[in-house]
């Protein structure tokens, strides 16, 4: 027999373990794994979103500050 606190009564009941196992609430397999794929694919675009901004826009400039100021032969 399983026993569940009743919280508004401050008793044990079989009715509220009976009521909690028989519920059909809750997340399914499938939810959780749309979830997760949509958010691994989200970061994916992110990501790649970042890496071709820093590769062509930020990192040769960045270059080209760096060989500037340790140039000292200018």
């Amino acid at each position: 027999m399983v026993f569940l606190f009743d919280k508004s009564k401050n008793t044990l009941t079989v009715s509220n373990a009976w009521k909690l196992l028989s519920s059909q609430r809750g997340e399914g397999f499938v939810d959780t794994a749309i979830k997760i794929l949509i958010s691994v694919v989200i970061g994916a675009l992110v990501l790649s979103g970042l890496y071709a901004l820093f590769g062509e826009t930020v990192l040769p400039t960045l270059k080209e500050r760096i060989v500037d100021m340790f140039n000292y032969g200018k």
